[in-house]
């Protein structure tokens, strides 16, 4: 049976949450809502957090995410950075909004995230 802790809310308001669950050996961090520049300190330090566990994976979900501004790009790449520095374990599910996986891909950032498949 997977060994796991019950999933975490950093933090949720009308327009933005980020929750956080531990399975087996790895981290889930899924991100709903809004990611801008209001929030992206709160989803920087829950990754931090992750990052400073031993898990294996750090995926962060954007399934749910409805919108991301420049801001939230710049945060992407600097995960993207700190993974490559510490082990690669960072994976990204891709953007369930099509205008998130828009902006992704106008910047040309999505050809650099280590999306999962």
């Amino acid at each position: 049976m997977p060994q796991g802790r019950e999933g975490t809310l950093a933090q949720e308001d009308g327009h933005f949450a980020v929750h956080s669950e531990r399975v087996n050996r790895s981290e889930h961090i899924r991100v709903t809502g809004e990611l801008d520049l209001s929030v992206i300190g709160v989803v920087d330090r829950e990754m931090e957090r992750a990052e400073a566990t031993d898990a294996r994976r750090i995926v962060l979900d954007l399934d749910e995410l409805e919108f991301m501004d420049a801001s939230g790009v710049r945060l992407l790449l600097h995960l993207r950075e700190r993974s490559q520095a510490n082990g690669r374990r960072l994976r990204i599910t891709r953007a369930g909004a099509p205008q998130v996986q828009r902006v992704l891909e106008v910047t040309g950032v999505g050809d650099l995230l280590p999306f999962e498949d």
